[in-house]
């Protein structure tokens, strides 16, 4: 038998603690999902990506960004397995992940200490739904427990954006950010200003694209985009804006050397367009087509880390 308790019963019972919020973000074309933990400390954030990669389970890649635990997963499930660290210092770790119509339920098995970071914590964190517990559930001291937290399923939508500004008039690294501040859907994830070939006649002074991730329902995906073409027509200065868009956690292999190539190459429109098109991102023109080569850049260069921001001698 379980018992099922929403977030507000959670805290009641164990008392207010420190996630600040969780999201399951899926990619079922590639059958991996991201869970993206924040929390209000750096130590449990550390703490548990140690206990979490040593159990193994569904999860494939853990990474610690300040107090944000970002875990990549795959969708299905596998045992965890805590190893002979477990009887004297606990364990922790996600069994499995799986997609059920509009939620993601995850599973997690929690032993000592560990138990309350799963049992307690991120159960009560904004973004989940409720939690299923054992009906003898206990946590903390010398006790095991397995818990299911239900999530709204959520995609990744990478927004890239080039060509918004002159020579005189503009910035675009801080007119999307300040546009993706205010947006009021989904939940913004990541910034980046990318590094392109500074050799580029036709740019203004830094030769950079940017773009800006957002974690967001499916049903509201469509809003999003047409939130951030409504905000970026009002704001760009240029008569060549192009935003380009790709949902999903793994940009195509194309796309990411076509980024690489508009670090050290001079690129055209109908190059950045055919590759564009042939890994399914979505082009929209706002005032022109040729910020499409740094925009389709910005989605190939979105997920490289620091790299992003430099030029190849840099690294």
């Amino acid at each position: 038998m379980t018992v099922k308790m929403m977030p507000d019963e959670i805290r009641q019972k164990y008392g207010k603690m420190f996630c600040r919020g969780i999201y399951a973000l899926v990619d079922e074309k590639n059958g991996v999902a991201q869970i993206i933990e924040e929390c209000s400390a750096k130590g449990p954030v550390e703490w548990d990506a140690c206990n979490r990669k040593r159990a193994k389970g569904v999860l494939r890649d853990i990474r610690v960004e300040g107090t944000t635990l970002i875990m990549d997963t795959i969708i299905g499930e596998e045992e965890v397995r805590f190893g002979p660290a477990s009887k004297d210092v606990g364990g922790q770790g996600i069994k499995a992940l799986k997609v059920e119509g509009d939620v993601v339920k995850t599973t997690w098995v929690g032993l000592a200490g560990a138990s309350v970071g799963i049992g307690a914590c991120m159960p009560q964190g904004p973004g989940t739904i409720m939690a299923e517990y054992p009906d003898d559930a206990k946590i903390g001291g010398a006790h095991e427990i397995e818990v299911t937290v239900t999530l709204p399923k959520m995609v990744r939508i990478v927004i890239a954006v080039d060509d918004t500004d002159t020579k005189e008039r503009g910035a675009s690294w801080s007119m999307l950010l300040s546009v993706a501040r205010e947006c009021k859907i989904g939940h913004m994830l990541e910034h980046k200003i990318v590094q392109l070939n500074p050799n580029v006649p036709e740019k203004t002074t830094n030769c950079v694209a940017v773009g800006v991730s957002f974690a967001v329902e499916e049903k509201d995906v469509e809003s999003l985009l047409s939130y951030f073409e409504e905000s970026i027509r009002k704001a760009t200065f240029s008569k060549e804006t192009m935003i380009v868009v790709f949902q999903g956690l793994k940009v195509p292999e194309e796309v990411v050397q076509y980024g690489l190539r508009a670090k050290k190459e001079i690129l055209t429109v109908d190059v950045a367009m055919d590759v564009a098109k042939r890994n399914g991102l979505r082009l929209i023109e706002v005032t022109g087509r040729r910020g499409t080569i740094g925009a389709v850049a910005g989605i190939g260069c979105f997920d490289m880390g620091i790299r992003a921001a430099g030029l190849p001698e840099d690294f």
